[in-house]
């Protein structure tokens, strides 16, 4: 992952806030409901997240109106950014298969 495609998703307004509401699969238009953001504007976050490795596409379900629907999930887990003198240092851990897999039990079990 890029450390400048990465500070730049970061720093631009509503990519920290999608990042943390896509611990749960979400769509665009759940994003722009939940965090009040224009949803043309939802999208293009949505795609530079994507784009910079921090949010990955993880499902297309089917809507109330029986469309096809993309959902979106976190890729990472953890982001740290270290500024060391002139130097600024971005470490990102990625989400584990493992955890992304034990989710999707979990929420399988609390929709029944």
């Amino acid at each position: 992952m890029e450390s400048d495609r990465t500070l730049a998703a970061l720093g631009n307004e509503y990519n920290p806030d999608i990042l943390r509401a896509a611990d749960e699969p979400h769509s665009a238009q759940e994003f722009s409901n939940m965090l009040d953001i224009p949803i043309a504007t939802c999208y293009r976050r949505i795609e530079e997240l994507t784009a910079a490795g921090l949010l990955e596409l993880h499902d297309r379900v089917l809507s109330d109106e029986h469309r096809r629907t993309n959902v979106y999930r976190r890729e990472v887990d953890e982001i740290v950014i270290r500024f060391d003198g002139q130097e600024c240092n971005v470490q990102v851990t990625e989400r584990p298969e493992v955890k992304n897999k034990l989710d999707d039990v979990w929420r399988k079990i609390a929709q029944e």
